[in-house]
C-alpha cells in the first residue's frame, strides 16, 4: 500500500514538474520561438541529468558500489528524446495559443491516457499487451469530461 502511495506521490511530482516546464517554455518560446525553446530545455536537462549522474557516481565510488550489468536495451529506447522534443515544441505552441496552461495540460493528458490505453492493448514498446476494459473507456470518458470543463467551463 505504502509503495503504491510513493509511487503516485512520485507521479504527482512529475506532473508539477511537468507543468512547470511547459509553462517556463512557453514562456520563453513566446519571446523567441517554440524550437529555440525546446533546445533550452533539452540542453538545460542534459546539463542537469549529466551533473545528477556523474554526483551520483562519484558517491557510489566513495562507497565501493560497482556496476551492476543489466541486459542491454533496446535500441529503438534511445529515441525517447524524439517525443520530448515535439512535445516541448507542441505544448509550447498550445499554451501560446488560445488554450491556457491547464487546457493545453489536460489535453495532453488525453493523448496520453489514449496512447497508454492502445499500447497496452497491442503490447508496444515492450509493454505486456492486456485486454482494455469498459472501466478503461469510462476513464477516457472522464478525463474528456473533464478537460472539457477544464477548457470550457468559464464561457458555457
Amino acid at each position: 500500500m505504502f509503495k503504491q502511495f510513493k509511487e503516485g506521490g512520485l507521479a504527482i511530482a512529475g506532473g508539477v514538474l511537468l507543468a512547470m516546464m511547459i509553462d517556463s517554455n512557453s514562456q520563453l518560446a513566446r519571446h523567441t520561438s517554440s524550437v529555440f525553446a525546446s533546445w533550452v530545455a533539452h540542453g538545460v536537462g542534459a546539463a542537469v541529468a549529466l551533473l545528477l549522474v556523474g554526483s551520483v557516481a562519484w558517491l557510489a565510488g566513495k562507497k565501493g558500489a560497482r556496476p551492476v550489468r543489466t541486459p542491454r536495451a533496446p535500441l529503438w529506447s534511445y529515441l525517447g528524446g524524439l517525443p520530448g522534443a515535439f512535445t516541448v515544441i507542441l505544448a509550447a505552441l498550445a499554451v501560446n495559443g488560445p488554450l491556457s496552461l491547464s487546457g493545453a495540460i489536460a489535453l495532453m493528458m488525453v493523448g496520453q491516457v489514449l496512447f497508454g490505453l492502445v499500447s497496452d492493448h497491442f503490447g508496444w514498446l515492450g509493454v505486456p499487451a492486456r485486454r482494455i476494459r469498459p472501466t478503461d473507456l469510462a476513464v477516457v470518458a472522464c478525463v474528456l469530461c473533464g478537460s472539457g470543463m477544464i477548457i470550457f467551463g468559464g464561457r458555457i
